[in-house]
């Protein structure tokens, strides 16, 4: 089942369930994979890739946890907590995400084979684990990890 098909599942239940917020949450996520979508046919793409997908909801995610943040400094402990019902939904669509001892280990893997030596080569090293993992890994999480393995 393809991701636009699990949300219009998913849709159609949490309508005929009455949970408003996640009827909610689930459109806002159609209406950003559709603007991808047209944002890429200018591009001359076809369709909407599954990596293209992911990488839209980390960016839901990314900033929605940016705002939770915002808003809990600012006082408004509601509005967070909305933010954060939103992006447990959103997390539902995601691949599960690598545990630490494999991301560890992948890092390790694309260090040795790109022969990084400083903090110089993270372009190289981040780049393997892309082209390897593509939408699968959490660029954040890897960053990180590259950082602490070579810094």
């Amino acid at each position: 089942m393809t991701l636009r098909e699990s949300l219009m599942a998913d849709l159609k239940t949490a309508m005929k369930a009455g949970e408003s917020a996640r009827v909610a949450t689930i459109r806002m996520v159609t209406a950003k994979l559709k603007d991808v979508e047209i944002a890429g046919r200018a591009k001359g793409n076809e369709g909407l890739s599954e990596d293209e997908g992911v990488s839209a909801l980390r960016g839901m995610i990314k900033s929605r946890t940016e705002s939770a943040t915002l808003y809990r400094d600012a006082g408004r402990p509601e509005l967070a907590d909305k933010e954060e019902a939103e992006i447990a939904v959103i997390r539902g669509y995601l691949p599960p995400e690598l545990d630490e001892a494999t991301l560890n280990a992948a890092v390790a893997e694309a260090i040795a084979s790109t022969g990084a030596a400083s903090m110089k080569d993270m372009g190289k090293v981040m780049g393997v684990l892309k082209g390897k993992f593509g939408a699968v890994l959490d660029m954040s999480r890897a960053s990180a990890a590259v950082k602490a393995l070579l810094g």
